[in-house]
């Protein structure tokens, strides 16, 4: 099975010509939530047939539509033109793509961060200096390049030192399975099905650079503002969810079955996979997480990864040409043009029981 997750690919150049005009948005009633199939995101679409969306929607008198989307990256493209309030994203792809081409988004929750889910494997080997030399199969320009490019900088090395195959997601147990690939990059559940095959080894994981690989429910700034209840809302069901997935009652267990289902594993697939995310269900973790002194050099490493790989737009002299404003009030790179915003109103809210 394969989980359409994370794939930037050339996406960011389509997001600045999607992007929608910069009129202020208005007070509305009726809004759309975007999310596609990854483990950390399964809870929006059980939260919506349960009724849970609607439950705390109706609390503040508005509407919010869930839409699942099987190409992950499409996702984000319709946010960024403006046919979504919100999208699930990973830090990488928020900057690169709707925060490039344009559309000022906050990162209202913090939902897990990749604690292993990502891996660098080798084929006959045990040690990440083995890597060196090789050919690597990945999806280009994807967290697993940004994985790729953190493990070689481990080593004081770089991209130079390796040769970059670009290869879909689709085909990548395929192609572990062929003799020529001996390297490879990829997430679960890819990463626990090739690492049980014969003579594969994990030999640099996401658990490496903790807190990196960030999963997050991002909405347009501009609406949030004009709309509160949309934040406060979205923010109530997802940490109701999060209480009953967490907990060990037939409830719980039940919803992260079906989780699972809609993912195409069972319970036990889906509960591997959980333990290699680490899963903010206290809001006050996420919270403290973005809040933490430890994102901006996060945001810093994924901001120089994407300036390097040309993905911050036509000309962009340096990382600082997107403006990235913190919790504290401290804003990295250009502060007259802030595009990505981390925020804890909503969070702390459902921490301190006021939503």
């Amino acid at each position: 099975m394969t989980i359409l997750r994370r794939t930037l690919a050339a996406a960011v150049v389509a997001a600045v010509s999607l992007a929608a005009p910069g009129a202020a948005a208005q007070e509305k009633t009726d809004f759309r939530l975007a999310w596609s199939i990854y483990v950390g995101w399964m809870p929006w679409g059980w939260a919506a047939d349960a009724g849970i969306v609607d439950k705390w929607a109706d609390k503040y008198g508005i509407t919010i539509e869930v839409v699942q989307f099987n190409d992950y990256i499409e996702s984000i493209n319709q946010y960024t033109a403006g046919a979504f309030d919100g999208v699930t994203a990973t830090n990488m792809d928020t900057l690169a793509i709707p925060s490039v081409g344009g559309v000022d988004t906050t990162a209202l929750l913090i939902g897990d961060f990749s604690n292993g889910n990502d891996a660098v494997l080798l084929k006959g080997a045990d040690s990440l200096e083995d890597l060196v030399g090789r050919d690597v199969n990945l999806v280009e320009l994807s967290v697993s390049h940004y994985l790729l490019a953190r493990a070689l900088q481990s080593l004081g090395t770089s991209e130079r030192d390796v040769t970059v195959v670009n290869t879909s997601d689709a085909d990548m147990i395929a192609a572990w399975q062929t003799p020529d690939v001996t390297a490879a990059v990829t997430w679960n559940p890819l990463v626990a099905e090739i690492a049980a095959m014969p003579d594969a080894r994990a030999v640099f994981t996401s658990a490496d650079i903790p807190g990196e690989i960030i999963d997050l429910t991002v909405v347009n700034t501009e609406t949030l503002a004009a709309n509160p209840a949309f934040g406060k809302a979205l923010a109530g069901a997802w940490y109701e969810t999060m209480r009953i997935m967490a907990s060990d009652t037939e409830r719980g267990r039940e919803a992260r079955a079906a989780m699972g289902a809609a993912s195409g594993t069972d319970l036990d697939g889906y509960e591997l996979q959980l333990d290699s995310t680490r899963m903010f269900y206290d809001p006050a973790d996420a919270a403290a997480f973005a809040r933490s002194e430890d994102l901006p050099g996060t945001m810093d490493a994924v901001r120089t990864f994407l300036f390097d790989h040309g993905l911050l737009g036509v000309g962009a002299p340096s990382p600082d040409v997107v403006g990235i404003a913190y919790p504290d009030g401290t804003i990295q790179g250009d502060a007259g043009n802030v595009m990505f915003r981390f925020v804890t109103d909503d969070m702390d809210a459902a921490a301190n029981g006021s939503l």
